[in-house]
């Protein structure tokens, strides 16, 4: 997962015109760690219709309060440069619970993307 680390380039990201998920996490968050072992595969298996990105709220703080990034890890999709939806919640994610935001998410944007 790509790490970014500065606001310009988390900026570039979600104002690209595919799907990108940001997932804001720190080093000292325990259920940051736990998803850690599934997320490669998750990114694998979304590969072709997604990109994941990862933020640390603590390297972005201004970044995070103005996305209101309070609990940890969240999870906020992006297409165009807006927000299409986000999964935060005070509780440990699963590992389904992650997969069914992110086909959420596919959803979401294929509904907004252009119509060929």
């Amino acid at each position: 997962m790509e790490k970014i680390t500065n606001e310009a380039d988390f900026r570039a990201r979600v104002g690209e015109d595919g799907l990108t998920v940001a997932v804001f996490k720190t080093t000292w968050c325990a259920d940051c760690h736990f998803i850690d072992p599934f997320m490669p595969a998750l990114e694998e298996a979304y590969a072709d219709r997604l990109r994941l990105v990862e933020v640390d709220r603590d390297d972005l703080p201004d970044l995070c309060s103005e996305l209101n990034i309070l609990g940890i890890p969240s999870f906020i999709a992006f297409r165009e440069g807006r927000e299409l939806i986000r999964f935060v919640s005070k509780l440990r994610k699963s590992r389904e619970e992650i997969e069914q935001f992110l086909d959420r998410a596919v959803a979401v944007s294929a509904e907004i993307a252009p119509k060929a």
